[in-house]
């Protein structure tokens, strides 16, 4: 397969996120499409955060945290039910997606995809911080797709 990629139906890289997915709204998160996985790989992980969020929130906020994705899915849906997938804890402190919400001014969104060469044992309390440790070793492939968001 070729390299590996994710895009949106919703906004193109680089572009608003439509206000439908933030948090204080529908807070359903943006459809994604996959390409390129690597044969060889054993799972999907992605992980949505806001670099932006530094400032305010004295760290980078984590929004969605999903490991041990399938390798066949091409499409992650809006409103995902990640039945065949784990999703971890936000920074809101909730499991699955929380949508943009910054608080200060227009920040950028990270829709972080990787390949895995594994699936990964970790409780659904992890959070961003532990996948990472977690796939530490193990990434064939990643790649990420931004959007912003405004205030």
């Amino acid at each position: 397969m070729g390299d590996l990629s994710l895009s949106s139906p919703a906004f193109d890289d680089g572009e608003r996120i439509p206000a439908a997915y933030g948090y204080t709204n529908d807070d359903v998160n943006p459809p994604l499409e996959i390409d390129g996985v690597p044969d060889d790989a054993e799972s999907l992980a992605l992980i949505v955060d806001d670099p932006d969020a530094r400032a305010p929130a004295g760290k980078i906020w984590d929004h969605w945290v999903v490991w041990n994705v399938p390798t066949t899915t091409e499409t992650i849906a809006e409103d995902w039910d990640a039945a065949d997938a784990t999703e971890g804890t936000n920074d809101y402190g909730e499991h699955g997606y929380g949508g943009p919400n910054p608080p200060d001014r227009e920040h950028t969104y990270r829709f972080e995809l990787y390949a895995l060469d594994a699936s990964l044992d970790l409780g659904s309390d992890a959070g961003a911080d532990e996948l990472r440790s977690a796939m530490d070793g193990h990434v064939l492939a990643e790649t990420r797709l931004e959007g912003t968001y405004p205030a």
